[in-house]
């Protein structure tokens, strides 16, 4: 981890769901700190608990077992500084770009409004769309009106949860380069799911993986290399067949 405060902070969460008359326990004892600014990447296989991990974080659960601090307060619900940003576009068809933006920022004046839409649509590559409505958007611009949405508010933290999954392979890879962008500019602290390793070596200051179900730390990996990153390098390579071996899996040649 990086010398900056922790930002986030899990001890001990364990949790559990009932399925018919068992108990389904999907996260076991996990232990993790995330420091204020880091951009880090929980990496499994489905139904590892990823999932479940980000929503105790965001307030959306609560663990049988454990806690989560931010910032060293205690989460127990939702909070507007803290956003997720989901695979579904949680953007609304029948508003526009503008007004999807604004939707965090109503209680405040309108010229501030404005000042802060027209910032953000700038910093996320919308800018000549803001009229726009999603149902005349390509799936990468309407991912890109979340992630505008989500950072209008000033978050201090940013929850992803696969937010890349329903694109194609070339927008995938162009979403990736603007997040790195997006937030090198601003520096929230992002916790971000995905079950693609490539993916998780290209955005990730560290990678934390999930074992299987009961979902507990395999190990976590720092990437210690510079944006962009050369997928032919042999550092990559290394940290590519370390993810994988933590993953239990055969790197396919």
């Amino acid at each position: 981890m990086s010398q900056h405060e922790t930002k986030v902070l899990f001890e001990g969460i364990s949790k559990s769901f009932k399925k018919r008359d068992e108990e389904l326990q999907v996260l076991d004892s996990i232990d993790l700190a995330v420091a204020e600014g880091e951009f880090v990447c929980l990496l499994g296989p489905s139904g590892c608990g990823k999932s479940t991990l980000l929503n105790i974080a965001g307030g959306f659960e609560r663990p049988d077992q454990g806690r989560v601090t931010i910032d060293g307060d205690e989460v127990d619900g939702p909070n507007a500084r803290r956003v997720f940003v989901f695979q579904e576009y949680g953007i609304f068809p029948w508003a526009s770009v503008w007004d999807n933006v604004c939707l965090g920022l109503r209680k405040l004046p309108k010229a501030e409004q404005a000042r802060i839409a027209q910032a953000t649509i700038e910093l996320v590559g919308l800018e000549g769309f803001e009229k726009a409505y999603p149902m005349e958007l390509s799936g990468g611009m309407k991912q890109r009106v979340e992630v505008a949405r989500a950072l209008a508010v000033a978050p201090d933290v940013i929850f992803m949860d696969e937010p890349f999954g329903a694109l194609d392979s070339l927008t995938r890879l162009t979403m990736r380069a603007e997040l790195i962008r997006i937030w090198k500019a601003s520096k929230p602290t992002i916790l971000f799911v995905t079950h693609d390793v490539d993916e998780s070596i290209q955005l990730a200051d560290r990678v934390v993986v999930l074992s299987g179900r009961p979902g507990t730390i395999a190990d976590i990996v720092p990437i210690e290399l510079s944006h962009p990153r050369d997928q032919s390098g042999p550092e990559y390579g290394a940290i590519k067949r370390r993810l994988f071996d933590a993953l239990g899996v055969t790197e396919v040649a």
